[in-house]
């Protein structure tokens, strides 16, 4: 744990960040003069890659609430600060500043990740020392890890879902893998971005260790490779791939990685499901991003709470949609964890469950630092859902309802087992994932890729402009617009978007 820590004190002494556009090879932020001159140097520029994904532009913010917000899970509030609020009126312009700040908040992180990836050759070459060639290994692959998590996240915005049948023809995104190399910024196809990603995962599983695995990682092990393996398999429809990567977590890696269950206790008032939410640390974790008292992201809560206006009321700019918390049955502790009715100090006087999943991590509570939770990129539970259904794709409804089952047992106090057929999977998957992910980033990918459209019913206090929409299936939207300054950028040869206006 030392070990751990000690390495995110220095997060905020390696690269620093710029989002320029992408006018050649994305990355020129990086001082180059410093060299990548010893392994010290090189976990400086890994643990700078960590400190930008932990921005406010990627995971303890826009990257994690725009998806969600998006879709069918929350409305907007009467006196609302207008934060996302487009977002959620579906008036998305290839200038909107939270997606023009995820684009390059992502190729910030690739550019690092080339810096690295050009430099390491020549730093392992100069090396003699076999304790060091294996920590530099190590963190080579957490670099490519990285790489191919940036990608994938990308790829999920800013590209239409995956059809194997015509990927190949489908506009994926600029493929950079090479910090020094110029080359015009164009995009490739569905298919190689994809293949980009499954190659740099391979890369980091040759590299990291699978026997030193453990949850609660702030780093990336090999676990967290095949956690994110699994979940580009079943973005790309390779069902079995899916399954083998999802069982490495599940069964292979069983003595690493459990799920937190709302029957067992942290302590005699916390159940290890609170502990998750409330502390951020649970052996459900494969991948978190770390924070200290003095290196944290964003305050990710604040729009869902915002107590900080009086300490007094809550002024949230978005409350949960009744047709979410309908989903939740009385036994499901999940709800008391995500859910909590509670005043607001609008005019209206709307008293609602609001999400309190971010409410804050408590340490940092007791240092006065409010609304910030350590985002958790890759949770166990996660690959049950992803492993039943890629079981449901293959037909087998028996596995795919005992993973199910699983997952639920560990989050009701009573009950939980559930099963599914060919006439109801779909739709007990999709209502699955919303209890389990709710507002963590996927709502609007899983809608793509099933080729989905959803509806909004207005609620009381809430804004009526967007609060009633009806958005069909395969709607434009749905994939985000190309930045406008990428596509303007001198030299620039990057396709737009449909959604592009």
């Amino acid at each position: 744990m030392n070990k751990i820590y000690s390495r995110i004190l220095i997060l905020g002494n390696a690269l620093l960040l710029s989002v320029s556009c992408l006018d050649k090879t994305p990355g020129d932020y990086i001082p180059i003069d410093n060299g990548m001159a010893s392994v010290t140097d090189a976990e400086q520029i890994v643990n700078g890659i960590y400190n930008t994904l932990k921005s406010g532009s990627l995971y303890s913010g826009y990257l994690t609430l725009c998806p969600d917000i998006q879709c069918d899970l929350v409305h907007a509030v009467q006196g609302n600060s207008n934060s996302y609020v487009n977002i959620w009126q579906w008036d998305i312009l290839s200038s909107n500043s939270y997606i023009e700040s995820v684009y390059a908040g992502l190729y910030a992180v690739i550019g690092q990740c080339n810096y690295y990836l050009d430099k390491v050759a020549g730093l392992k070459a100069s090396l003699t020392d076999d304790v060091k060639i294996q920590q530099l290994d190590a963190l080579t692959g957490e670099t490519y890890f990285c790489r191919a998590l940036a990608y994938s996240e990308l790829i999920k915005l800013f590209c239409k879902a995956y059809e194997p049948e015509s990927a190949e023809n489908e506009l994926g995104v600029v493929l950079a893998t090479s910090y020094f190399d110029e080359k015009p910024a164009q995009r490739d196809n569905l298919k190689n971005s994809w293949l980009q990603v499954i190659s740099d995962l391979s890369e980091a599983d040759k590299l990291l260790d699978p026997a030193d695995n453990s949850f609660d990682a702030v780093y990336a092990k090999n676990g967290a490779v095949h956690a994110l393996w699994a979940r580009v398999a079943l973005y790309m429809q390779d069902w079995d791939a899916a399954i083998e990567h999802s069982s490495v977590l599940i069964d292979d890696n069983a003595d690493a990685y459990r799920l937190a269950d709302c029957n067992s206790r942290y302590n005699s008032s916390t159940s290890l499901l609170q502990y998750l939410w409330n502390d951020d640390a649970s052996y459900e974790n494969i991948f978190k991003l770390g924070y200290t008292s003095t290196s944290y992201g964003s305050p990710i809560g604040s729009v869902f709470l915002n107590f900080t206006r009086d300490f007094y009321y809550y002024y949230p700019d978005f409350v949960p949609s009744q047709s979410a918390l309908d989903l939740y049955q009385s036994a499901d502790q999940r709800y008391n964890c995500y859910f909590r009715s509670l005043q607001t100090g609008y005019s209206h006087q709307l008293n609602w469950p609001l999400l309190i999943k971010y409410y804050g991590n408590e340490a940092l509570i007791a240092l006065k630092i409010y609304h910030v939770n350590m985002p958790k990129v890759l949770r166990l539970s996660e690959q049950y859902l992803i492993r039943a259904e890629a079981w449901c794709h293959k037909g087998n409804f028996a596995k795919a309802s005992a993973d199910l089952s699983t997952l639920r047992a560990a989050r009701f106090t009573t009950g939980g087992n559930i099963s599914v057929n060919e006439s109801n999977w779909l739709e007990t998957i999709s209502e699955e994932r919303v209890r389990e992910l709710y507002m963590e980033g996927f709502r609007l990918m899983d809608l793509k890729r099933w080729h989905m459209g959803f509806e909004r019913q207005e609620q009381a206090s809430c804004v009526a402009e967007g609060g009633s929409l009806k958005i069909e299936a395969d709607n434009p939207l749905f994939v985000w617009p190309i930045p406008r300054n990428e596509l303007e950028a001198p030299g620039s040869q990057i396709q737009p978007n449909e959604s592009n206006r």
